[in-house]
């Protein structure tokens, strides 16, 4: 701010300065004139000399202040663009850039009115997108919460209600062969004891999806160890993790890979009938690889009912951030899921999107 004073105290000296030697050519044109036609003659040597020096101060006075007011008015012109310029540099729309004339400053100061037109439709536009991206993100939350809740609704009908219900029926059952076929009787506790541990399998993976779905500002590798020290002192499978606790990769991909996590649990407890669970994480500085393998009863792939939600919605979240995902299984051979996420560096993608 004050280099810009500066150099229009300059202008205004510089402008006087040339007002002044105009003045001095004028002057001297004047004499010039007077001395041709012989008007100077006509004084005596005193008076001439007082008339030529009035004439001269007369003429430097005059030039001198048509220099300064023109000067001052242009600073002034100059000043009201420069006060528009430095709002919108600091991100405050003016409310009206004056029009300055049809001078190169009125031309600048109209250019000046344009950019602020069109910075004012960009904002604008800008604020409604993000209202409409804000009504779109809330409807589709809200979609994808009651979608979450229709499917949960499902499970619990089709896995932990047939379960329960299996089981008061073939409790009813024990109480009518209890006295006449002891044995019977046992074996159908047994299964009841069975089908008791399936529906509680089934609960604690629907639970598992009521989980936080994202870090809520933890560490992958601290969101995964609480995770799994929660699990195994409820579930009767032993998982074991290994990967290194200083792993830190951007804040999607984190979220992605724990929720893939979460899904492989779920499917795990729900359908593997696993005593162990395996979950490795490595991170060679430009590829993560995940590896998940249980001892479970595995399934046959091709079989159209395996491809249950939990592995759609693992392979989804995988081909969002570029990843591939392998399901490695077999009836009776347990499951094992290779997954393999390229990373890209934040500041080569910002190198990438500059480039372009």
């Amino acid at each position: 701010m004050r280099r810009y004073k500066k150099k229009l105290t300059n202008m205004i000296w510089k402008n006087m300065g040339e007002s002044m030697i105009a003045s001095i050519l004028i002057f001297l044109i004047i004499i010039y004139f007077l001395e041709t036609n012989e008007y100077i003659k006509r004084f005596e040597p005193w008076l001439m000399v007082k008339h030529s020096l009035t004439l001269f101060v007369i003429v430097l006075v005059i030039g001198t202040l048509f220099g300064f007011l023109q000067s001052n008015k242009i600073k002034k012109r100059l000043d009201r663009l420069h006060d528009s310029m430095l709002l919108l540099e600091k991100g405050n729309l003016p409310k009206d850039i004056p029009s300055l004339g049809e001078d190169e400053i009125g031309r600048l100061a109209d250019q000046l009115s344009e950019i602020r037109t069109k910075w004012e439709d960009q904002i604008t536009s800008l604020q409604r997108l993000s209202t409409n991206n804000a009504q779109l993100a809330e409807k589709a939350r809200f979609s994808a919460v009651t979608e979450e809740r229709q499917r949960l609704a499902r499970e619990l009908h089709d896995a932990v209600s047939q379960q329960l219900f299996a089981i008061s029926m073939t409790a009813t059952a024990v109480g009518r062969t209890l006295n006449i076929d002891f044995e019977k009787a046992k074996r159908q506790v047994s299964l009841i004891e069975e089908m008791a541990s399936v529906a509680q399998s089934e609960m604690r993976a629907l639970l598992l999806h009521l989980r936080p779905v994202h870090l809520e500002g933890k560490r992958l590798s601290q969101g995964l160890h609480e995770l799994l020290h929660e699990l195994n002192s409820k579930v009767p499978i032993h998982i074991t993790l290994d990967m290194d606790d200083n792993l830190q990769l951007t804040k999607g991909v984190e979220d992605h890979i724990f929720r893939i996590i979460q899904e492989a649990l779920s499917n795990t407890l729900r359908h593997s009938k696993a005593s162990e669970m395996e979950i490795k994480c490595s991170y060679n500085g430009s590829i993560v690889r995940l590896m998940i393998q249980d001892n479970g009863v595995g399934f046959d792939m091709n079989v159209q009912k395996h491809a249950s939600y939990g592995i759609v919605s693992m392979k989804e979240r995988i081909n969002e951030i570029g990843g591939s995902i392998q399901f490695i299984t077999a009836p009776g051979k347990g499951t094992r899921i290779e997954i393999r996420i390229p990373v890209v560096s934040e500041r080569k993608g910002e190198q990438d999107v500059y480039s372009n």
